[in-house]
């Protein structure tokens, strides 16, 4: 029995011999294949991380690349808009050179046929209708800061045996305006004009007697001493500005003649 018992547990025990080493066997397979695996997976990591670095270094190429076509563009752009630029302002300053040059030419032109025209006037002896008369609300306008209720020219007006005829009156609400109009203007009619025309004129003309008389001796073209004595008198010497429009020569001289001595 002894026998018996004792080949039964030496049974036994080689049964868990067999077994501890078929668990140390499957263990070190399954340890083996978890080696593999590892190793396997290293490898595949390590070829990711291959690719990644290849990919980054492409697209930093890339980047690279882009960098330096926008650097281009950018530049290329300025270049244009520089091109441009000057193009702009060689054409501007063409403008202003082609304006300048017609400005001038106009003003000539004008010149010319302002002159033209006053010597056709003087010469038809329309001075008055056709220079004169166009300007004279302007300028009083500009002058006196009142619009005309009436301009007249050529106003003929007779008052028992006394008469005369004036080239030009013109009306506001606080202003008369007498115009003597002069084709080739002399120091005589200058003295005739202040002496007997604005006496006539106030004898025909009583009602207006309670507003400011003016007095304005216009021609074409007024020569300094004609000017000069026209200020003296406290007259307004109006005439052509270097052929360009009919203005006023004298404004300021005869208002500061008048402060000087009475308000006109």
């Amino acid at each position: 029995m002894q026998d018996t018992a004792l080949k039964g547990r030496v049974d036994r025990l080689e049964e868990a011999m067999m077994e501890l080493v078929y668990q140390s066997r499957k263990t070190e397979m399954e340890i083996e294949s978890l080696a593999q695996e590892m190793k396997e997976f290293k490898q595949e990591m390590k070829e990711f991380k291959d690719e990644m670095r290849k990919f980054k270094e492409e697209a930093e190429k890339d980047r690279k690349e882009m960098r330096e076509k926008m650097d281009r563009f950018q530049q290329e752009a300025e270049k244009d808009r520089k091109e441009m630029r000057e193009e702009m302002n060689k054409f501007r300053e063409s403008m202003e050179k082609f304006k300048e040059n017609m400005e001038k030419e106009r003003k000539e032109a004008t010149k010319e046929w302002n002159k033209r025209w006053g010597e056709l006037a003087n010469k038809l002896g329309t001075i008055v209708e056709d220079i004169i008369s166009p300007a004279i609300g302007p300028v009083i306008r500009k002058y006196f800061y009142c619009d005309p209720e009436y301009i007249g020219i050529r106003i003929k007006k007779r008052k028992k045996d006394l008469r005369d005829e004036f080239d030009a009156i013109a009306i506001c609400e606080d202003k008369v305006f007498l115009f003597e109009v002069k084709a080739t203007p002399k120091p005589e009619y200058v003295f005739e004009f202040v002496r007997e025309k604005v006496n006539r004129f106030k004898k025909l003309f009583p009602e207006l007697l309670d507003k400011r008389l003016y007095l304005i001796f216009a021609s074409l073209r007024l020569e300094k001493d004609i000017l000069n004595l026209l200020t003296k008198h406290k007259i307004f010497g109006m005439a052509y500005r270097e052929w360009e429009y009919m203005d006023i020569l004298n404004f300021d001289e005869v208002m500061k003649q008048a402060k000087s001595q009475e308000k006109i």
